[in-house]
């Protein structure tokens, strides 16, 4: 299965490199740009590699600091997330707000007794 990824990735990369230079590239290189390049998920391309899902994510860590590409933007899914985390946490600070009025108020009727 490890052949089918190295030749997913050279056909990606076929514009990017010689042929020369792919011939070089470390095996755990190039399962990291077919996560970098394609987007795939870690854990798909770790056990299609037969490597562990740590070390797989350190090369591919390693891998996006040495090209210096940024992150991907945000799917789907985690936009929503993102929205909803927005939405609870201006809830969350209101309902703060809301109690140290109260202690505050609260605080004051003691004094003025």
């Amino acid at each position: 299965m490890t052949d089918t990824l190295i030749a997913d990735l050279r056909v990606l990369r076929r514009g990017c490199l010689h042929v020369e230079e792919e011939e070089k590239l470390h095996p755990g290189l190039e399962a990291a740009h077919l996560v970098i390049d394609t987007g795939r998920p870690i854990v798909q391309v770790a056990r299609e590699s037969g490597v562990g899902e740590a070390l797989m994510g350190r090369w591919v860590g390693l891998e996006r600091a040495r090209t210096d590409r940024p992150s991907e933007a945000l799917d789907v899914d985690e936009r929503a997330e993102l929205s909803r985390l927005r939405v609870d946490n201006a809830e969350l600070r209101m309902d703060r707000e809301f109690l140290f009025k109260a202690a505050d108020s609260a605080a004051t009727e003691n004094q003025n007794r």
